[in-house]
């Protein structure tokens, strides 16, 4: 059966909404006239679209195993766009942290800390692995069994990360613990559909039964 596609994909996908993120983040900051206030309400603006487009690509195949339909199979076939465009949300939040800690230092010092620096360094290498190896060329030199993998462990370190950035929010603003809800969502389908998946020599023996 043929797949319907639509314009809404692929590169072109990518690059409309990369593009709406950064003008949407020029936009927040200059509303406070490119001061530090601005530029902290775009960290915290693209610290939420990065959630957003984590949990479609992370989520996107367990989906399109459980709930085979027309947007569970659009988000499974542009899985790799929208996790470049996560990738892309969270360049932009590296570079308005850097310009808050050049227009604030003490602010910035105070705000963060050596764990921080670890944990969050840890994160941005495992994006920039991961989106290294977005593309069929860099993927085929990895091979298949290495790419699975960087890409599991990866996901899952920054589903982590996730949980434990906004968590750590939650006692100072209470609302913060939404957003752990589409994170453990995105978990609980994955853990579902792979519990769901036959074991490997199991399906060997299925595909050659049948």
């Amino acid at each position: 059966m043929a797949t319907h596609r639509n314009w809404f994909e692929g590169w072109r996908l990518f690059g409309l909404l990369t593009l709406t993120l950064i003008g949407l983040s020029i936009w927040i900051a200059a509303m406070r006239q490119f001061e530090v206030e601005g530029v902290r309400m775009v960290i915290r603006f693209t610290a939420r679209t990065s959630l957003l487009f984590f949990c479609l690509a992370f989520s996107a195949a367990a989906l399109a195993r459980l709930w085979p339909n027309a947007w569970t199979h659009w988000q499974r076939r542009n899985r790799r766009y929208l996790g470049v465009t996560f990738a892309a949300s969270h360049a932009i939040h590296a570079v308005a942290i850097a310009a808050f800690a050049m227009l604030d230092p003490p602010g910035f010092a105070a705000a963060t800390s050596i764990v921080s620096y670890i944990f969050g360094g840890i994160g941005y290498l495992a994006i920039i692995a991961l989106t290294a190896t977005s593309f069929d060329r860099t993927a085929a030199l990895l091979g298949p069994r290495a790419w699975r993998r960087l890409h599991l462990i990866g996901g899952y370190y920054l589903l982590l990360q996730f949980m434990v950035s906004f968590g750590k929010r939650i006692p100072e603003m209470p609302l913060y613990a939404l957003f752990l809800v589409p994170l453990a969502a995105v978990f609980a389908l994955r853990m579902i559909s792979m519990a769901g998946r036959p074991a490997p020599r199991q399906a060997q023996a299925q595909a050659q039964a049948s």
